[in-house]
């Protein structure tokens, strides 16, 4: 299903560079590849497609299929630009540029990260993006808590020579917005995420933007808020080759409303298993109106927005 490939660089006078490729049997696409500078033990830059510091990090999930923010955009997203980050005591500030998505290109479909696709109904291509995210790390005895806030600002172009334009379109580009509040709870070996967030794409006569991943386009919600609540526990195990167990369930939701428009749900059930060399997910993914999880897309109603799930087994060699 999937071959990777990574490369990782560092001296002693502070370089250090990223990079990793993967092969899907449909497509190959770049994961990140970027060169950076550490300053001294509290600042750093990298150049290049490095992930966007939005939200919950690294991950607003723990399993396989990670959370609904995922596929809207907002979870393990990563573009070209510049990524400035400070990091002292418990302080956490990420500041970053992006001029495009990784390849530039709106009218690529192939790609890991779900990015504004440029369509005959959507024609529009991300052209610029500044991201501000601040966290900051609480110790209160057993407890330790990650409690964050973050900014995005971009534009989008509007892509006049795209066929099939409809001739009544808005020409104009636009601007998109989104805003998230994090907390991270960890206890022994238990993790509590929580997360709200809110984007707006301010799209004119439609309340539909496109997105693309894993060689498809398809519909999101223009406007919405999200919530995700996820919790796991880690439990170290001797069961022959098996060190280690991690189960979870991450849940999230999108609240989208207007005409041609209906929340969508996805809740993955799961453990994610070490042995040795061997990384695995078990997971149990159900969605409602949920693109990857039987919707064909998310915050729209094209009709069925029931329920549907599938099972889930993956498992990974890391050499």
């Amino acid at each position: 299903e999937l071959f990777r490939a990574d490369v990782n660089y560092k001296t002693e006078d502070g370089l250090f560079a990223s990079a990793q490729y993967r092969w899907y049997q449909d497509m190959d696409v770049i994961h990140h590849a970027y060169m950076g500078y550490q300053f001294d033990e509290t600042q750093s830059i990298k150049v290049g497609v490095t992930q966007v510091p939005f939200g919950l990090l690294p991950y607003a999930a723990h399993s396989f299929w990670f959370g609904a923010t995922y596929y809207i955009g907002f979870e393990d997203d990563y573009d070209a630009g510049i990524h400035y980050q400070y990091q002292h005591d418990n302080l956490r500030v990420d500041l970053a540029y992006f001029a495009n998505d990784e390849y530039g290109q709106g009218t690529r479909f192939d790609r890991y990260s779900f990015d504004v696709a440029t369509t005959e109904k959507s024609p529009y291509q991300e052209a610029g993006q500044l991201n501000t995210r601040i966290e900051y790390d609480l110790q209160q005895g057993e407890f330790n808590h990650k409690i964050g806030g973050s900014i995005q600002y971009g534009q989008l172009d509007f892509m006049a020579n795209v066929s099939g334009l409809n001739p009544s379109a808005n020409t104009d580009d636009i601007n998109a917005f989104a805003g998230a509040a994090h907390w991270q709870a960890d206890w022994q070996k238990w993790q509590l995420q929580l997360q709200y967030l809110h984007y707006d794409y301010d799209v004119k006569n439609t309340n539909r933007i496109a997105l693309s991943a894993f060689s498809y386009p398809f519909d999101i919600a223009a406007q919405a808020d999200v919530i995700t609540a996820n919790i796991s526990k880690s439990m170290d195990v001797d069961w022959g080759p098996i060190s280690n167990l991690t189960c979870y369930n991450d849940y999230s939701t999108v609240i989208a409303s207007g005409d041609g428009l209906a929340d969508s749900v996805q809740n993955v059930t799961g453990c994610a298993i070490t042995a040795g060399k061997f990384y695995s997910y078990i997971d149990w993914i159900g969605g409602k109106n949920m693109y990857f999880a039987g919707g064909e897309g998310v915050g729209i109603d094209n009709g069925d927005t029931a329920w549907h799930s599938r099972l889930n087994i993956n498992i990974g060699l890391y050499f």
